[in-house]
């Protein structure tokens, strides 16, 4: 049993036979969490009783990696914006690719980005990179706080050390150089732009944010797209002033909803607002950047580093399409290997703000996995190649009893100006 595993293994023990099977400290958690603004919808944003471990080894590689990637996808979004048959291999719709055409006035296309990774022992690897909307880095700090003072983790401190990893004054600091790059000289006004429902009840993780950020001195406030004008070349939420975006709009559910005229566009085209993340962000977000950095004749002149990264980490990925390719060296009809290698491959689509369904191949027969197949040749998707998901035991207290639920677990490591500050983990019941 490695290091790790024995400390989840005491930590549960703990709960079930030890001195914290009185439950009450998990209520006075579950109401810390409320207070805290760590729920939505009247639901916690973490029904479980202990955080997920990482060991220090094992994140000190998820940071060595996930920065080489970064180095590859931002090599490689610069590679795009100048060759149009590099452009049309993601997939972008019309109006995706005319903003991202729009320089947004600072260098970096990576101000703030997450990447989804599954670790387990000495493996690890990358199966989504998301620059366009990033989430989890505000809950995951504040329910770090909560947790490190909670009694179990108090009596677990004694044995064994424990690190909390944050990203909140990164991220500020990451929002404030890109706005001097852009050529802010004094101190922005920042707007948080999100879709929020008429009758929205409960708040967003950006709320967290938002707090924070205003005791650190800055006026921030938090938007909706349908909230903002542009006159007289100011981008403005009522009477406040905008020097500074923070978008938290996808760029394919924005264009759903409005047009290249919208404010925030016209702001953006204008030079009249930094706004953080760009929308060449989209290059990136599109899965078909995967596809990309698996074709080694692309990346073939990329430093040894981001090599490495890639062939070790990115599981092998291509845009569906009726056509040749190569894989483990070898030339293949795309869409025959699909077929015959079913157990092993998933299709996905090329955006995750789409209503196309994702499917695994190994949870499918072959006359389904054929239409999957036909589905994703009409429609953009890509296939990759199966990663095995990680598994672990979490407890958490269900009508006052303690419960053991094993689930998937996803380690996001966060990252500004490509800079790992930190991660968030995502559990869920997995396929």
């Amino acid at each position: 049993m490695s290091y790790l595993d024995d400390a989840v293994v005491r930590y549960n023990k703990s709960l079930e036979t030890g001195p914290f099977r009185d439950l009450s400290w998990a209520e006075a958690l579950h109401r810390r969490m409320e207070e805290g603004g760590l729920s939505a919808g009247g639901r916690l944003i973490c029904p479980f009783l202990r955080p997920n471990f990482v060991s220090r080894r094992q994140y000190d590689s998820l940071v060595r990696s996930a920065e080489a990637l970064l180095g590859a996808i931002g090599r490689m979004e610069q590679m795009v914006l100048t060759n149009p048959v590099l452009l049309a291999r993601l997939e972008l719709l019309p109006a995706e690719k005319m903003l991202a055409s729009i320089d947004p006035g600072y260098p970096s296309l990576q101000v703030a980005a997450r990447l989804d990774s599954h670790v387990r022992n000495g493996h690890l690897h990358f199966v989504q990179y998301n620059a366009d909307l990033p989430t989890g880095a505000g809950y995951s700090d504040a329910l770090a706080d909560l947790f490190y003072d909670a009694p179990p983790i108090k009596e677990l401190r004694k044995r064994y050390t424990l690190t909390r990893v944050g990203g909140r004054k990164h991220f500020l600091q990451a929002l404030l150089k890109a706005y001097k790059q852009f050529g802010g000289t004094k101190k922005p006004n920042m707007a948080i732009v999100e879709f929020r429902p008429v009758f929205h009840s409960g708040e967003s993780e950006y709320t967290l944010v938002r707090d924070y950020f205003r005791d650190e001195g800055y006026a921030v406030e938090i938007a909706s797209p349908e909230q903002l004008e542009y006159r007289n070349g100011v981008l403005r939420k009522g009477a406040f002033e905008i020097d500074l975006v923070y978008r938290r709009l996808g760029v394919h559910e924005f264009l759903i909803r409005f047009d290249l005229s919208h404010p925030l566009v016209q702001a953006y085209r204008d030079r009249a607002v930094c706004v953080v993340n760009s929308f060449r962000s989209e290059l990136a977000h599109k899965k078909a950047m995967f596809g990309l950095l698996t074709d080694e004749t692309l990346v073939a002149k990329f430093p040894a580093a981001e090599r490495k990264a890639i062939r070790e980490h990115v599981p092998w990925t291509r845009l569906v399409s009726a056509s040749k390719t190569t894989y483990d060296e070898r030339t293949i009809d795309l869409a025959d290997f699909i077929t015959r290698n079913r157990q092993r491959l998933t299709l996905k689509p090329n955006d995750d703000y789409s209503d196309q369904h994702t499917y695994l191949g190994w949870e499918m027969d072959d006359t389904a996995w054929e239409r999957a197949l036909k589905q994703a040749m009409r429609t953009p998707y890509v296939v990759q190649e199966k990663v095995d998901p990680v598994r672990s035991l979490f407890p958490l207290m269900s009508f006052g009893i303690l419960e053991f639920r094993e689930l998937q677990v996803d380690v996001r490591p966060h990252a500004y100006l490509g800079k790992v500050q930190g991660c968030s983990s995502w559990l869920s019941s997995g396929s």
